[in-house]
């Protein structure tokens, strides 16, 4: 039985009508562990970057226990890295601990209003994490997994695309993110699942969900059966 230890975002546990239990069987991870007689084990959160997976991987216990019975390590972050962020992470994420409640909610009101338009006027920069960022945070949990696991399989993910009216579809840090992905996982031997390539028509002819960014089923059983193949293909040690 192959176990799949998986850091994720909101695409590895949003359908079509919202965010879903980490065991729906419905979910890529999960359809990718089915296909190769597994399990998966899904570290993830919303808007997750690579960073935010780093920061599990050496805070949460929970992970910790889960190196042990991994057979194969999925890199799937660095998509929501590539997003838009008018304002800076900390500024951003910060909102929610603005007090009292009601000087958040207008706070966030305020901010959520404005980000179609600033990511246009800015033209998609500053994004959630540059490219050079993302790919320290791969390598440096890469490169702690493995001090533990030096034999581990690990896989990683490019970017997808959106049409999300929330960043009025602006989207100009997808190919630098990839493209330094790539080359990363190049130099470390992490073989890629290309995401764009396998749920751009699905996102893009608007099957998915209707925020223009998740998917629906179909794409997440085309990513989970793409998955499963890269990691037969990359020969992960079975148990």
């Amino acid at each position: 039985m192959t176990t799949l230890l998986v850091f994720g975002d909101s695409l590895s546990f949003h359908g079509p009508d919202g965010p879903m239990p980490a065991d729906d069987e419905r979910l890529w991870p999960n359809v990718a562990a089915a296909e190769l007689g597994g399990t998966a084990e899904l570290v993830a959160g919303f808007g997750w970057t690579a960073r935010d997976a780093y920061w599990s991987l050496v805070g949460d216990p929970r992970v910790w226990t889960l190196l042990p019975k991994a057979d194969v390590l999925v890199l799937g972050v660095g998509s929501m890295d590539t997003l838009p962020s008018p304002l800076p992470t900390y500024l951003r994420q910060g909102l929610r601990y603005v007090r009292p409640d009601g000087l958040r909610r207008w706070a966030r009101t305020r901010y959520l209003a404005a980000q179609p338009w600033l990511s246009q006027v800015m033209g998609g920069r500053p994004v959630a994490l540059p490219p050079a960022l993302t790919v320290r945070y791969l390598d440096l949990i890469l490169t702690s997994i493995r001090a533990l696991r030096p034999t581990l399989p690990a896989v990683g993910v490019l970017p997808p695309e959106h049409r999300a009216q929330s960043y009025r579809g602006v989207h100009t840090g997808r190919v630098p993110g990839a493209l330094a992905i790539s080359r990363w996982a190049s130099s470390a031997g992490v073989p890629v699942l290309d995401l764009a390539a396998l749920t751009r028509d699905h996102v893009l002819g608007g099957h998915g969900n209707a925020d223009g960014m998740h998917w629906g089923w179909d794409a997440h059983k085309t990513v989970g059966r793409a998955l499963a193949e890269l990691v037969a293909a990359s020969g992960p040690k079975q148990t």
